[in-house]
């Protein structure tokens, strides 16, 4: 059965439970779904039927309503748990993961957030507060320091029969190899521990200078050294080269469907933390400067058209046809920034190799000017009857796709060399390039052959 079919199922009998008050059997059906399928039940559920399933889930298995939280929208998570004592929290988030924990924790309220970590047991604060103590968004928030170490002068039968005992770690796909400081020196797979002989030390048979990551590093950059290599995880280092975590593929899945949903929301000037379940004041509030900022640009470009004002009033079919260019410009540079923003998220863009995608855009857009140049002019013959008017057309076009191409592939560039996101003000800078420069163009140019419109 589709897996959305079946959540549909879910959903409805849940909704159906509820209304009857069926509690036991609703007990059972939450119990029977996966974390993740649960995640998403609560996400399609009203704010009121969706803290009752949680309380009455919470009340008979915490822990799987806990995993269930960690797998949803963080801010809808934390909602389900604002309101609840500290000490209560504290033995709540005991039962995830410390980086989910961390994750949740860090959204609470300022005083809530403190409480929960002076209740929280000695050992789990310690993980929390140490996650808590790195960047946002960096590989030390995102790891899990439960990672699956041990000493390079062990031997394999010793080895095996650690991991045996182990029941502290939340998946191992590799065993680290460290020595006597903590620092990481060596790695192996393990298959490769179970086809040796037992007497053999793990510094006999480890691969070293293993890939890994640095604490500080983004964690965009960490998804794509595991992406680039196929790993299942990578360790964490701090600055000594002491194994301080590891990062599984789950959590890179993550980051990659997070960091893919920034991009998107910041193209269109939408902030990188709303989702479908925030406030509709808060939604306001925080695309209200996008706006403020967009209303400038278009002020700007209002501010050309009325500098031709006498032009347009003596060929009012300029006025019409002068949309087209600014239209056909913005659609071809946002066509550009979104391949060049793709470009640098994956890292397939650098300074080494953008003078070729440079050109490469410079091409597109000599190309679709020549098109839709063509198409315009005819257009504007056809409809109009003058030839003029359609070459100016035809030429402003042209103008302002080979504007775009430009302008897409080097505003991107330019702002990613700041240090500013290429995302979150490249269409804004884009589209005021077109909508000017393109609006000057056509009507420049009509002014120059006026008297021949």
């Amino acid at each position: 059965m589709p897996s959305r079919r079946r959540v549909d199922i879910v959903l409805h009998s849940i909704k159906r439970l509820q209304r009857i008050g069926a509690t036991a059997n609703l007990v059972k059906l939450l119990r029977k779904q996966h974390p993740a399928d649960l995640a998403q039940v609560l996400g399609d559920l009203s704010p009121l039927e969706r803290r009752s399933a949680f309380t009455t889930l919470l009340d008979h298995d915490s822990g799987l309503a806990m995993q269930a939280v960690a797998e949803l929208d963080r801010d809808l998570g934390v909602t389900l748990l604002v309101d609840r004592p500290a000490e209560q929290l504290a033995r709540l988030f005991a039962e995830i993961p410390p980086d989910d924990a961390a994750a949740l924790i860090d959204r609470l309220p300022g005083e809530l957030n403190a409480s929960v970590l002076e209740f929280m047991r000695q050992r789990e604060t310690d993980d929390v507060q140490q996650l808590l103590e790195h960047d946002d968004r960096t590989a030390g928030r995102i790891m899990n320091p439960e990672v699956f170490a041990l000493s390079e002068d062990l031997s394999v039968g010793n080895a095996i029969k650690a991991f045996q005992e182990s029941r502290t770690v939340e998946m191992v796909f590799y065993l680290y190899v460290i020595d006597t400081q903590g620092h990481l020196v060596g790695v192996l797979s393990l298959r490769r521990l179970l086809l040796v002989s037992a007497e053999t030390t793990l510094k006999e048979i480890m691969t070293t200078e293993p890939i890994r990551t640095r604490a500080d590093t983004h964690q965009e950059d960490v998804a794509r050294e595991v992406a680039d290599y196929n790993l299942l995880a990578i360790p964490v280092v701090d600055g000594d080269n002491k194994l301080a975590g590891v990062i599984t593929v789950d959590d890179v899945i993550d980051v990659i469907k997070d960091e893919a949903t920034e991009d998107m929301l910041r193209l269109a000037g939408v902030p990188a933390d709303e989702s479908v379940s925030t406030s509709p004041l808060e939604a306001w509030r925080k695309r209200l400067p996008w706006l403020a900022v967009n209303l400038g640009t278009a002020v700007l470009a209002a501010l050309v058209v009325q500098r031709f004002q006498a032009t347009i009033d003596q060929v009012v079919a300029l006025a019409a046809f002068m949309t087209i260019v600014a239209s056909m410009g913005g659609n071809a540079a946002i066509q550009t920034l979104t391949v060049i923003v793709r470009g640098i998220a994956l890292g397939e863009l650098t300074w080494g190799n953008s003078r070729r995608a440079l050109g490469k855009e410079v091409a597109v857009g000599i190309l679709n000017g020549v098109v839709f140049g063509l198409a315009g002019a005819g257009i504007a013959w056809s409809t109009v009857g003058n030839l003029y008017l359609g070459g100016v057309l035809a030429l402003a076009m042209a103008i302002n796709l080979l504007i775009a191409a430009f302008a897409g592939t080097l505003i991107p560039m330019a702002l990613r060399a700041l240090k500013a996101d290429p995302a979150l003000a490249s269409a804004v800078f884009i589209t005021t390039l077109t909508d000017v420069l393109g609006f000057f163009a056509f009507l420049g140019l009509a002014t120059y052959a006026l008297p021949y419109l």
